[in-house]
């Protein structure tokens, strides 16, 4: 899965439309193989921004749970640890 998408469900304070359109605009530029589109694929790029951006929009209103809301200080601290833990590992020799 690509690194860049964060998890989006289940914040306090919720997720903004910001958050759910860089969400998006990772997910087209993962699949599509293209960091900048070139001018020919530019309006199909777009598009599927947007409408991945409003599915995912979507979802995240109907989805629902028991579980208390993450604090995205906390989720950055983890992640944060997470890398420091695979760049050192990463740079032992087996």
């Amino acid at each position: 899965m690509c690194r860049n998408i964060k998890m989006l469900f289940n914040f306090n304070p919720p997720v903004t439309d910001e958050e759910v359109r860089a969400a998006s605009l990772q997910y087209v530029r993962k699949v599509s193989g293209f960091n900048k589109p070139s001018k020919a694929n530019e309006l199909a790029f777009l598009a599927a921004v947007d409408e991945i951006a409003a599915v995912s929009a979507r979802l995240l209103s109907l989805l629902e749970t028991n579980a208390p809301a993450r604090s995205r200080e906390e989720e950055a601290a983890k992640a944060k640890a997470r890398n420091a833990e695979r760049f050192r590992n990463e740079g032992r020799v087996a």
